[in-house]
């Protein structure tokens, strides 16, 4: 396991904040991933600003659509040369299958994982949804999709990755947000994880955000889980 298995979640808007964020973040263990306010806002120049720093980057769009669509998607997520991009796994096979195989002829193939159940998910949440099963089911169920359609790997939480890790193997890879030290604050996840625990039940990698990024000192605050770890 490389020993960048932190992942910093980029939780800002501007190309000068990310500038300044990420020139506090050694690469030596973390990595980066760009979710849906910073792309949006700033588009592909939130890569090339990680790339420049040294940060391997996991683009975190969630693509959920048609095949097609989706598969075109991972395919420019490739181009850009991102270390890593996912899709939902609520998608559908047929939708994950169409991404995996976009890749195979790519001179840049990153890991495709796929999204099982929101972190901030809960058990009445998942019922107003209209899906049956209870949050540990149905985590199970689409990770079985997932690693069935030859994806690299799902976004878990931690509380059930030693689970998905015993169903699994090493056959596939386990991204755990929802990770708070204990001296953090829990914010909006319900089902979270210390990093310590996380790497103990099987995560591959830690997402890890505002505990980083919120703080006054993001390089002592990583240092912090580093230690831990």
């Amino acid at each position: 396991m490389s020993d960048q298995r932190i992942i910093v979640a980029l939780d800002v808007s501007t190309a000068t904040e990310l500038r300044e964020l990420v020139a506090q973040i050694p690469n030596t263990h973390c990595r980066a991933k760009i979710g849906k306010e910073l792309f949006t806002s700033i588009g592909p120049l939130a890569i090339e600003i990680c790339h420049q720093a040294g940060l391997d980057v996991f683009l975190d769009l969630k693509f959920h659509d048609i095949p097609n669509t989706c598969a075109k998607a991972v395919r420019a997520a490739a181009r850009w040369g991102v270390w890593m991009t996912n899709v939902h796994c609520s998608g559908g096979t047929d939708m994950m299958r169409a991404s995996r195989e976009i890749l195979e002829g790519e001179s840049h193939r990153p890991l495709l994982i796929g999204v099982t159940v929101l972190t901030s998910m809960s058990a009445v949440g998942l019922q107003e949804l209209g899906v049956t099963r209870d949050i540990e089911s149905q985590v199970d169920h689409l990770a079985g999709l997932a690693h069935n359609a030859g994806l690299d790997g799902v976004v878990c939480s931690a509380q059930e990755a030693q689970r998905l890790r015993n169903s699994f193997g090493n056959d596939i890879c386990l991204v755990t947000p929802g990770i708070r030290p204990s001296w953090a604050a829990a914010d909006d996840q319900t089902r979270i994880v210390t990093p310590k625990d996380a790497i103990a039940n099987g995560s591959d990698y830690l997402v890890i955000g505002r505990p980083i990024t919120a703080s006054d000192h993001p390089e002592e605050a990583i240092a912090r889980i580093v230690q831990e770890l």
